[in-house]
């Protein structure tokens, strides 16, 4: 410090020879120097994190780190706090800058409208593959259907059996895998061709064509190419693809609808053996007849009681204790059968259903939340739940009914929810907060202009998509953009929640990003308001580093 050359990390250990201890050693370093980062590294001691906290504040640069460990773990770590402790300074460099020179904002809003220009095109990237994404791929096609007969055709490319393929040689083998294809399917398309990947295993592809023969041939090199063997991190796999091929037949032709036909397409090659191609036909086209058995169906589920609730634990990242449950509507037929909610829930949103489903959701969740000590409840609401004229005065009834405080219950709401009518929006935002409702931004990060939201509304929470969560591992910009937007939450008064956090790698990874709350498997499943109630008897979920922590599911694990 003498020599203006401070340490970013310090590595302690806890017990140590006759002396001071790790905890007064803790104190009398975070008493010369507030901003370096302590890592606590120990396999037993007399000292609670609590009671290390409270000498050696901020809790949010102390972290521990469990014995045994190996060496890739120190590096990882020093390597990821020493690169936070260097945002970190400049971020308070940036701050005293911008107070010292408050008339270069101009120049400072420049700096971000180019910034948020770069973000832009980033999320049309998939981070894994580096393709064109869903959003990049769905864009360039209604651009191309805008054009009078322009000719244009669709492949929508599955793996067969990718989940056992996944489960067999690991993620990351499986993501190798992933990459390896998507790069031999690149190659091997025609000159103007774009692939993009539509998420997990699923791949489309778009072809400036009018003909089925040229779009034939190139489905036919597609399973091809996925059908060769693929050695990858030491595993020899097989696999094949599904194939559904669809072009435009007619001037008159949307996105959706030709989306639509290629994977009416996708579903006949997977029923005819898999590994093979098919083009879609009239024939099949039954998704109205599908829809309506739906509609009819969630009908007779609202009359019999047939939809109930699941509940999944949010959880505070730094003592692992509940802070709250998302509830998660489920769908079971009077026969047993489990109709996911990617069927119905798009079936409803169609029709008024939606209605009556999500005011009974509502009404069932703060009925729940009523009986437990605390924690709140996370609802979500459909952009058409949230358009209704009635929806504040009828959420503050159904609080009133069920006695709970509108402040334990928050409401997820999705960018396409506040697109259409932004300033409506605004004043739907502003009754609910006032009546004392908290608000989430659900999915945030994959919409069009999220930090245009942030700015226009009164929002509490983030809720980072989990496609960020999931690639922590494999893309150095998804931890960075986590990072950058936990900062950004922070400066702004919001609480962040990542989603999606599968495994400890993940969950370490969200907390030195800086994210107050985490919610996913790892964490603990959806479960029925009896298991969620019982689970709030235990203090802790899951706390990284505790090798007896118990989960959600009673079990002793390894943190």
């Amino acid at each position: 410090l003498r020599d203006n050359r401070p340490y970013s990390v310090v590595f302690l250990d806890m017990r140590m020879p006759p002396g001071i201890d790790g905890k007064e050693t803790a104190r009398r370093i975070r008493a010369l120097d507030p901003d370096v980062h302590i890592v606590m590294v120990t396999g037993f001691t007399d000292h609670s994190p609590q009671s290390v906290a409270q000498v050696a504040p901020p809790v949010e640069k102390l972290f521990y780190l469990a014995k045994p460990f190996d060496a890739s773990e120190i590096l990882q770590l020093a390597e990821a706090l020493d690169a936070r402790w260097r945002q970190d300074a400049e971020l308070a460099a940036a701050r005293a800058e911008l107070r010292r020179q408050m008339a270069e904002m101009e120049i400072l809003n420049v700096e971000l409208a180019a910034s948020e220009a770069r973000a832009r095109q980033a999320a049309l990237r998939d981070p894994l593959t580096g393709v064109a994404n869903r959003i990049a791929f769905v864009g360039e096609l209604a651009r191309i259907l805008a054009e009078p007969e322009a000719p244009v055709g669709v492949l929508f490319v599955d793996l067969d059996r990718f989940k056992s393929i996944n489960d067999t040689i690991g993620h990351h083998a499986a993501d190798e895998l992933v990459r390896t294809i998507c790069r031999s399917i690149e190659h091997a398309l025609p000159p103007g061709a774009m692939l993009a990947r539509m998420g997990g295993d699923e791949f489309a592809v778009l072809a400036a064509t009018s003909s089925p023969d040229e779009l034939g041939e190139i489905a036919g090199k597609v399973v091809e190419i996925c059908a060769r063997p693929y050695g990858v991190l030491g595993n020899m796999v097989q696999p094949s693809a599904s194939v559904g091929v669809a072009w435009r037949q007619g001037v008159e032709c949307s996105a959706p609808e030709l989306l639509r036909h290629a994977d009416l397409a996708l579903y006949a090659a997977k029923r005819d053996g898999r590994s093979c191609w098919r083009l879609y036909t009239e024939a099949l086209d039954e998704t109205a007849k599908v829809r309506g058995m739906i509609e009819q169906g969630l009908l007779q589920a609202l009359k019999n009681d047939e939809l109930h609730l699941l509940y999944q634990p949010i959880v505070r990242q730094s003592d692992g204790a509940i802070a709250g449950f998302e509830a998660l509507v489920r769908w079971q037929r009077e026969d047993g059968e489990v109709i996911p909610p990617g069927a119905f829930i798009p079936v409803a949103e169609e029709s008024n259903l939606i209605h009556q489903i999500g005011d009974w959701v509502i009404r069932r969740a703060m009925t729940d939340c009523a009986t437990w000590n605390g924690p709140y409840v996370s609802i979500n609401l459909s952009p058409r739940q949230f358009r209704r004229l009635n929806l504040v005065e009828s959420l503050v009834d159904e609080a009133r009914r069920a006695g709970v405080e509108p402040g334990r219950v928050q409401l997820e709401i999705t960018e396409t929810s506040l697109f259409e009518n932004m300033a409506s929006a605004a004043e739907v935002l502003e009754k609910l907060r006032k009546e004392g409702f908290k608000v989430a931004l659900d999915d945030f990060g994959t919409g069009y202009a999220s930090l245009v939201y942030l700015r226009n509304f009164e929002i509490d929470c983030i809720k980072i998509d989990g496609t960020f969560v999931a690639d922590v591992g494999d893309r150095p910009q998804s931890p960075a953009i986590v990072n950058a937007i936990a900062h950004l939450a922070r400066t702004l008064g919001m609480s962040v929640v990542a989603e999606g956090v599968e495994d400890v790698f993940q969950q370490q990874a969200m907390r030195m990003a800086g994210c107050g709350y985490l919610q996913g498997y790892y964490l603990g499943r959806p479960m029925d308001v009896a298991s969620a109630t019982a689970l709030l008897s235990v203090d802790v979920v899951r706390t990284a580093g505790d090798p007896t922590t118990t989960t959600s599911n009673g079990r002793q694990a390894a943190g």
